[in-house]
C-alpha cells in the first residue's frame, strides 16, 4: 500500500493486544479510522455470542478475529461463523501483510465481478 494508508477499525481487544496490533498495522501503512464506517477492514476479539452482531454492524467489510488463542478449533469456529481471517500475537508484519493483501485481493475480485 505504498503512497496511501488503509483505514481499519479495532474493537473489543484489550489494551495490550490492541497496541501490539496497532504497532504492526502502523508499520504497514494502516491507520485506525476515526469512523468505524469508513474502515476497510475490522479487527475484533473472538466472542462467539457477539460475533453475529458484529457481522451485521460491519456488513460488507471483512472482519479479522484477533485472539491470544492459537487453538485450531477456535480459528475454525471463527471462520465458520463468518470471519474473513484469524490472527494471534505476536503480530508479525509478514503475517499481517499476508492477511491484508489476501483481503484486498478478494475485495478487488468481487468489485470486478
Amino acid at each position: 500500500m505504498p503512497g496511501n494508508t488503509m483505514p481499519v477499525h479495532i474493537t473489543g481487544l484489550d489494551d495490550e493486544l490492541r497496541l501490539g496490533l496497532l504497532s504492526t498495522l502502523d508499520a504497514l501503512s494502516c491507520h485506525e479510522s476515526s469512523s468505524p464506517q469508513s474502515a476497510e477492514i475490522v479487527f475484533c476479539d473472538w466472542n462467539p455470542t457477539e460475533f453475529a452482531r458484529r457481522l451485521a454492524e460491519f456488513s460488507g467489510r471483512p472482519i479479522v478475529v484477533v485472539s491470544r488463542s492459537t487453538d485450531v478449533s477456535a480459528w475454525l469456529d471463527a471462520l465458520e461463523a463468518g470471519a474473513a481471517d484469524y490472527c494471534a500475537p505476536p503480530f508479525e508484519p509478514t503475517q499481517i501483510r499476508w492477511i491484508l493483501d489476501a483481503l484486498l485481493q478478494r475485495k478487488s475480485r468481487s468489485a470486478a465481478a
